[in-house]
């Protein structure tokens, strides 16, 4: 079995369904589909469970919301029209406006995108709609209850001939709507992929999978053909889109592979996700570069910092108390480097310094703004003498100036601190040192 997940620009309008509805068919084992709520159609258009956030928004102020609700039903009336649908839509759609008005929850209002979409999809497919509040359960923390959650899906699921479960939502024990964070439709797939034990979760978007680079820095970078879970989540963190990051977990344990497909190109082959023990050998040895800019790092020099039992446990904690996230720490003996994002920091700077001097009492403390991060992910990295070499060299060449260094002992990524404004120059040296040879 196959589950195929079609993100909200696969949905957005009914040319997007009947594309939709010649990948399903295509292939028999693609035999449970989940449905986002329907994305834009063009540049200012909006995503319908933005509008249906201002509903709720606005109701829960006891504001009128029919303007807004007019344009959730046009879209979703079109579609059915457009189609040529029986489903009885305006019913459907005036039990959503109804609940709404009478103080439904957040949850509830942005989780009618996927639950309308899913219903309309099962219909134009001929296909069985199962809500996803029947087998994604959460508990009264709004926790996923995993192993509830797995069984219920293979109980309902496994032997379905061919279903439509929403993204995005299911329910606790007392069926109250819960949702995921926003994206959440990629964890729904990869939960439902994971209960029924599939042998492939697809992911259909609006991309052919993901890029060595950002095609806005880099021109026309070369496609990942293959990437493993965890090249993956050092490539997703450090702001590679395309796959929310936790959508990975649920199909991890059982080796069930991802691939991202492009809708509106089926033909094109995507990225395969694959378990972080395959046994094939690397296609390349870098898999991708990833970055974030707007980073401040604080130096903390002491003498004989590592003899001092409790210093990191101290300086962690100024961060902590503060409630300031560390994104990265590197060290030497008599220093270390605290590399926090600026939103964290948000003019809570001085304060942290002045209780790192007081709890710490260092010989020298200062810290240096306008820093950005940039990751060179890759498993081939692992068995490739010389890849430190011809990264810094790169660097070197194009006159980048490098204020960090960080690489972890598995070896699988190098991270390296720049300038803000030297960002898009590295990105694009450190790409051209690894591929011009693959791209010609």
């Amino acid at each position: 079995m196959i589950v195929a997940k079609f993100g909200g620009s696969s949905l957005a309008d009914s040319q997007q369904f009947i594309k939709v509805k010649n990948i399903v068919t295509e292939n028999p084992d693609r035999r449970i589909v989940v449905p986002s709520a329907p994305g834009k159609r063009h540049g200012k258009d909006h995503k319908v469970t933005d509008l249906l956030y201002m509903c709720h928004q606005l109701s829960s102020h006891n504001l009128h919301f029919d303007e807004v609700f007019q344009l959730i039903r046009g879209r979703y009336e079109g579609i059915c029209k457009d189609l040529n649908l029986e489903i009885d839509i305006e019913s459907i759609l005036d039990q959503v406006r109804d609940n709404i008005s009478k103080g439904a929850s957040r949850d509830y209002c942005a989780s009618r995108g996927e639950y309308i979409n899913g219903l309309i999809l099962a219909d134009y497919l001929g296909a069985e709609f199962i809500d996803a509040t029947e087998v994604i359960r959460f508990n009264a923390r709004g926790v996923l209850n995993e192993i509830e959650t797995e069984k219920l899906v293979e109980d309902r699921l496994l032997n379905a001939e061919r279903a439509v479960v929403p993204g995005f939502y299911g329910a606790d024990e007392d069926g109250s709507i819960i949702t995921f964070s926003r994206g959440g439709s990629d964890v729904t797939g990869s939960i439902i992929a994971n209960g029924i034990g599939a042998k492939l979760y697809e992911n259909w978007t609006d991309v052919s999978g993901f890029l060595k680079a950002d095609p806005k820095v880099v021109h026309d970078p070369l496609p990942i053909r293959e990437i493993t879970y965890k090249e993956l989540r050092e490539l997703s963190y450090m702001g590679a889109p395309v796959l929310h990051e936790e959508a990975i977990f649920p199909v991890r344990t059982k080796g069930i592979p991802i691939q991202i497909r492009n809708t509106n190109k089926p033909e094109d082959p995507g990225t395969l996700i694959v378990n972080d023990n395959w046994s094939e050998s690397s296609p390349g040895i870098i898999t991708g570069l990833a970055g974030k800019k707007d980073f401040t790092v604080i130096s903390v020099e002491k003498t004989q910092m590592t003899a001092e039992k409790g210093f990191l446990r101290k300086l962690v904690s100024v961060f902590e108390a503060n409630d300031v996230t560390i994104e990265h720490m590197p060290s030497s003996i008599d220093s270390i480097s605290v590399i926090v994002s600026d939103k964290e920091l948000n003019g809570k700077l001085s304060k942290l310094m002045e209780e790192i001097r007081i709890y710490c009492n260092p010989d020298n403390i200062a810290a240096y703004s306008k820093m950005a991060l940039l990751a060179v992910v890759g498993r081939g990295m692992i068995n490739t003498k010389g890849v430190s070499s011809k990264v810094f060299t790169a660097l070197y060449k194009d006159d980048i100036n490098i204020r960090m260094i960080s690489q972890g002992s598995s070896e699988l990524n190098i991270l390296i601190g720049i300038e803000n404004d030297d960002f898009d120059k590295s990105v694009r040296a450190i790409y051209n040192a690894f591929n011009e040879k693959e791209a010609n």
